[in-house]
């Protein structure tokens, strides 16, 4: 069975945000195994300069690298990512087991994105919409969308 992990930075503080991620975590148990892991975002002041916002992208993504596991597929959330149909992403879930991928890590980063290193680690990047969205809003949309993935892989009917 496919692994999905998602690394995200920060944590899911608002209720209906992580009633949603759990909702769809279980939805997505019938088709991966999916394990969710947060990232401690790097603390900040109000007004941080360019070169503190840097090191603490540096550090989220170094602890980001260390939980990759060997040997996954990795898909960098960032705004200069292809913009990816649903059909295009249930493709991705398909080619990967093909391409000797059994795991596939999402990354979603902070308020400031993702390191540079981080991105050049990634094996694909995917913007979701030139919108900007909260990272926590994000996590809730990037799971619907794997499991919306799973079900037009398998040819499922699933509400559009």
């Amino acid at each position: 069975m496919l692994s999905i992990s998602i690394l995200a930075v920060g944590r899911l503080k608002d209720a209906f945000y992580a009633d949603a991620a759990a909702e769809y975590g279980k939805r997505l148990g019938a088709y991966a195994k999916v394990n969710i892991a947060e990232i401690r975002a790097a603390e900040l002041p109000e007004n941080a300069g360019d070169a503190l916002i840097q090191d603490a992208l540096m550090r989220e993504g170094q602890e980001i690298l260390r939980k990759i596991p060997a040997g996954a597929y990795v898909v960098a959330l960032c705004i200069e990512g292809k913009l990816y149909s649903s059909e295009d992403l249930a493709a991705l879930l398909a080619e990967a087991p093909l391409k000797g991928k059994s795991h596939i890590v999402f990354i979603i980063g902070g308020s400031y994105g993702l390191s540079d290193e981080v991105k050049r680690r990634a094996d694909a990047r995917l913007s979701m919409s030139r919108m900007t969205f909260p990272h926590r809003l994000a996590r809730v949309m990037l799971l619907e969308q794997i499991y919306r993935g799973f079900k037009i892989g398998k040819g499922e009917k699933y509400h559009k």
